[in-house]
């Protein structure tokens, strides 16, 4: 259960404002709703390798957080998440990217690098794949999940080639992922 969920949520990290504690049934409902949430995000047709949305959920108000190259998909989503069964409210935070074909063409270059090299090709013919690219004013982060230390570092090499003004790792591993479930479900 534990390894689906972590597969099932490779592209879109989610955090949790909840504590799961045995027998609290709101609790346990916001956790089913945050996995809901995953699952109507990641099936979003216009969600794409350089968007990037965090949710967390409380009592069943959801914050969407995150960026998106376009406004109509942050309407979209969030439209998504408000019909998900048991979700009160949904707090709409996410961003606009900014429209720039330098930013543009640095997302697709950076893209290519990273998913055209073959250490990353079990990465790419997923169908969300994991490593998010999200590209403002020529500044880097990649977000997401991926297997190892060495994928993290080599994919922000890879980014790093390409003349942005910054690349920040926001990149996890399975294992920190894993360790982060298993916290918040004590």
């Amino acid at each position: 259960m534990l390894n689906k969920l972590i597969t099932a949520s490779a592209g879109l990290l989610l955090t949790a404002n909840v504590a799961l504690a045995a027998g609290n049934q709101t609790e346990r409902k916001d956790f089913q709703i945050l996995k809901d949430v995953a699952t109507s995000v990641e099936r979003y047709t216009q969600f794409t390798i350089f968007d990037d949305v965090s949710a967390s959920v409380k009592d069943g108000v959801v914050t969407l957080t995150g960026k998106v190259t376009m406004p109509y998909k942050r309407d979209d989503i969030g439209k998504r998440v408000a019909k998900i069964d048991g979700v009160r409210s949904v707090r709409n935070e996410i961003a606009d990217l900014p429209v720039s074909q330098f930013d543009d063409e640095l997302r697709y270059r950076i893209a290519r690098a990273i998913y055209g090299n073959s250490n990353f090709w079990n990465y790419a013919i997923m169908p969300n794949p994991p490593i998010h690219i999200i590209v403002e004013h020529g500044r880097v982060t990649l977000t997401g999940v991926v297997g190892s230390d060495v994928d993290r570092m080599l994919a922000r090499s890879l980014a790093s080639q390409f003349g942005a003004f910054s690349v920040k790792m926001d990149l996890k591993t399975d294992a920190e992922v894993r360790e982060a479930l298993e916290k918040q479900s004590e």
